[in-house]
């Protein structure tokens, strides 16, 4: 019996445009330019002597970082994805051959690259960026397999490294120390809002052997160790912007928390059917919770 001979490399048709684009997945680029804009915010700084590398800022933590991030996950879930999602470009073969780790390393050091123009801290971070979604991702480490290392990862990388993205591009260096503590804290606070996203493939991911929170800790307790872990970041979030004197950003901020708090008894009852829901409500009050403090640190705010 022959040994099957992978096709030469001419046989292989180069992606179409829009299937690129579909790897990429723009809607998750939102979050991250999210973040960015807040930093951008909290630094204080005017945009317009800055605008270039906000515009470059933007395009890093969007289509580039976040966009290679998404590449690099469907290339090593390449193979669960042929039996959950065959429409995917990669298992549908839109995006053939070896393509789909090749955009995933263009993207890397296009990403790279255009960092380096930024300055050496947005070069670090985006380095750590790029570290974090191939870690994720690819083996050995597959840290989407751990219900803490995986979440801590995507956090870190969507919240805190693109809010430290845009103060950086703005500050022209490092933050400032309470831009540093806030958006830690919003990072941490992230790691139940991705906990969040476990509750809807418990089966699945149990199947595969991810050991997710809901996995290893059942629905219930897990499903309340995530809303700890939303609230309390932004308590201290808010003693912050008090000390510093920032009421009008400390006040909303409360407001918003409360919101959350309100809603967070229903999705506690069922985790699983109201996630979405929650998503919705309470995480929204949670990223204008993130704008708030951002206009706070950044003297936007009259008080």
């Amino acid at each position: 019996m022959s040994t099957p001979v992978a096709p030469p490399l001419a046989a292989v048709p180069v992606p179409a445009p829009r299937d690129v684009l579909e790897l990429l997945k723009p809607i998750t680029w939102f979050p991250p330019i999210w973040a960015f804009m807040c930093g951008v915010i909290s630094s204080g700084e005017t945009i317009g002597p800055r605008l270039p590398f906000v515009i470059l800022g933007v395009a890093l933590t969007g289509p580039l970082v976040c966009g290679t991030s998404q590449a690099v996950n469907d290339w090593f879930d390449r193979h669960v994805d042929a039996i959950n999602q065959p429409e995917r470009p990669i298992p549908s073969e839109r995006i053939a051959g070896s393509w789909g780790l090749r955009i995933a390393i263009i993207g890397s050091a296009i990403s790279l690259a255009l960092s380096l123009l930024a300055g050496p801290w947005v070069f670090g971070a985006t380095t750590l960026a790029l570290a974090s979604a191939w870690a994720y991702s690819a083996p050995p480490f597959r840290a989407k397999m751990s219900g803490i290392w995986g979440p801590g990862l995507v956090a870190l990388s969507y919240e805190g490294l693109t809010w430290f993205t845009g103060a950086s591009v703005m500050a022209g260096g490092l933050p400032s120390a309470p831009v540093l503590a806030v958006l830690l804290l919003y990072s941490f606070g992230a790691h139940g809002i991705m906990t969040l996203n476990d509750f809807k493939a418990v089966e699945g991911d149990r199947a595969m052997g991810i050991r997710s929170l809901p996995v290893t800790l059942g629905v219930d307790r897990a499903v309340k160790i995530a809303c700890w872990v939303m609230a309390v970041p932004q308590v201290v979030v808010i003693g912050i912007l008090l000390a510093l004197g920032h009421l009008g950003a400390g006040v909303i901020v409360s407001c918003l928390l409360v919101g959350q708090l309100v809603l967070m008894p229903r999705l506690v009852e069922d985790p699983v059917g109201r996630t979405p829901w929650y998503n919705a409500t309470g995480t929204t009050l949670s990223v204008l919770g993130m704008l708030a403090a951002a206009l706070g640190l950044g003297g936007v705010l009259p008080i």
